[in-house]
């Protein structure tokens, strides 16, 4: 993602007008470029495409700059981006004044993704949301339609205050 005119440049999220606003409406903000996008999406070619409450759709461009030395990519991109849709998808479900944290995530890697396997999307949906803990699943799937990963996360949820 390139900043171009109109668009924030990609910084971390203003806590204070993150105050008044619910997850799934800062994520929106972000997706819509209203709030810019945090600094590693620039650096991982990482972006949001959909927003709903309890899911969340991620797109990603893995490329050269993402291989391992065997030719594939990284597994920790891979980490990366599912662990960004997961955690957005319980993003989503939060009320205003409440953020979370990432408490244990575990991923099944089922086949290697190639720098030239073009745009893959990585879907989550949120599993639990209970008031103070949050659990979520997700799938990154490359072009064809294949699995590349799939995973699962835990949440603490808590008040920013």
């Amino acid at each position: 993602m390139n900043v171009t005119a109109g668009q924030l440049k990609p910084q971390p999220l203003p806590r204070e007008k993150l105050a008044g606003l619910s997850g799934k409406e800062t994520l929106e903000m972000v997706m819509n470029g209203t709030l810019p996008a945090p600094p590693f999406a620039q650096t991982t070619l990482i972006h949001l495409v959909e927003v709903e409450e309890g899911r969340i759709v991620f797109a990603g461009q893995p490329d050269f700059s993402f291989l391992n030395p065997m030719g594939t990519v990284h597994g920790g991109w891979i980490a990366t981006i599912l662990d960004s849709a997961m955690g957005c998808a319980v993003h989503s479900t939060l009320k205003p004044g409440q953020l979370y944290a990432t408490t244990a995530m575990t991923i099944n890697y089922v086949r290697p993704l190639l720098a030239d396997s073009g745009e893959v999307r990585c879907e989550a949906t949120v599993v639990y949301a209970g008031a103070r803990m949050a659990t979520s699943e997700g799938r990154l799937i490359d072009g064809k339609g294949r699995v590349i990963a799939h995973g699962s996360e835990s949440c603490l949820v808590f008040d920013a205050r």
